[in-house]
């Protein structure tokens, strides 16, 4: 990539995101999609995968598609985006048949420079015609296709969205191939070479930063149930000021341990959320929302919470009973810190995992 384009993606990032430099990763990553090469990026929680996939679509000509199994991740992005003076949309279950409408008739007017797309969108067909036609000789374009939780098409995507292997035919359905960037943030060898056969990724460029993140402390405790609901307790109220995730392995003790948190924060002036799949839609967003703007203190959950959310200021993660894989564990608790300021990473339970205070 040329100096002058080197120099446009860092104008682009201090213009939009208000940076004046990349996080190691992040400039490989923009430098082979500016490039026009596929990529892949192996990335911890927290080292600023969306910026790769960002930038570029804010300066690359068309509409970029970034596929994404999240609603939440979708609309948090998409604000935060708008507030930053970018064009996203976003096109989901959640909107209206009417709405839908709109943004599909606003993407071919070229208003929009990015939009986020549930992978089982991609073979509807109204949707399919829409990308079929702007990727053509004569349409507005389609540069980038970048791909979320990439790691989805092969260690449990039958299991959470089969439509991630579908992604493949969608890209060969259309006209003109876009470049093709895919993103995680844990992969084995193995696994990253099923993403790029699942995917077609062609010679990608591609980066792994590790998985160290310096500024989160990782620890162990071991305590029976009671302990476990009193140590969380005390925990809570020693970092009042602070926002935190407590994982739990069911919808049932989420509900338990929220309640109980709930009764004994309340004086305290701390508020208690819970968020599992058994929610309500409405009832899950508000939740989340909550948190996000800080009207929340502590989330309980399962982990169908965090996948994608971009808060920063969350200090500690505690882990109420033991995660179902190492990589579960460190999706869930490198949510703590992702300003890489002075988190803490905490997990407890019977036989368990626990930590405090990061530096």
């Amino acid at each position: 990539m040329t100096d002058s384009m080197q120099q446009m993606a860092l104008d682009t990032l201090g213009a939009y995101f208000g940076y004046t430099s990349f996080r190691p990763g992040q400039d490989r990553m923009v430098d082979a999609i500016l490039a026009g090469r596929d990529a892949l990026g192996v990335m911890p929680t927290g080292a600023g995968k969306s910026i790769c996939y960002q930038v570029p679509a804010l300066m690359l000509p068309g509409i970029t598609f970034v596929v994404s199994p999240l609603l939440s991740l979708m609309e948090d992005q998409t604000r935060a985006l708008l507030a930053a003076g970018a064009r996203p949309s976003y096109l989901n279950s959640s909107l209206t048949p009417a709405q839908q409408n709109t943004v599909l008739k606003r993407a071919r007017e070229g208003r929009y420079q990015l939009m986020y797309v549930a992978p089982e969108r991609l073979l509807e067909p109204r949707f399919l015609a829409f990308a079929q036609e702007a990727a053509a000789d004569c349409g507005i374009g389609v540069p980038l296709v970048a791909i979320d939780e990439a790691h989805c098409v092969s260690q449990w995507g039958q299991d959470f969205r089969p439509a991630y292997l579908q992604i493949r035919e969608f890209i060969e359905s259309l006209p003109q191939r876009p470049i093709v960037a895919a993103f995680t943030a844990t992969a084995t060898e193995r696994v990253r070479a099923d993403i790029q056969q699942m995917l077609g990724l062609q010679n990608p460029a591609t980066v792994v930063t590790g998985f160290d993140r310096k500024n989160l402390y990782f620890g162990c405790e071991e305590m029976g149930d009671k302990a476990k609901t009193a140590w969380v307790r005390d925990y809570v109220i020693a970092h009042s000021g602070e926002s935190g995730i407590v994982y739990c392995s069911t919808r049932k003790t989420v509900d338990a341990l929220a309640g109980e948190l709930a009764e004994a924060l309340g004086p305290s002036g701390i508020r208690v959320g819970r968020y599992h799949a058994g929610m309500g839609n409405d009832a899950r967003r508000q939740s989340q929302r909550a948190f996000i703007d800080d009207d929340i203190q502590v989330m309980v959950a399962t982990n169908a919470f965090g996948m994608g959310i971009d808060k920063p200021n969350v200090r500690y993660v505690i882990h109420n009973n033991v995660p179902e894989s190492i990589e579960a564990y460190y999706q869930e608790a490198g949510r703590a810190g992702r300003d890489a300021t002075r988190p803490a990473a905490t997990c407890c339970g019977t036989v368990t995992i626990f930590a405090c205070a990061a530096f």
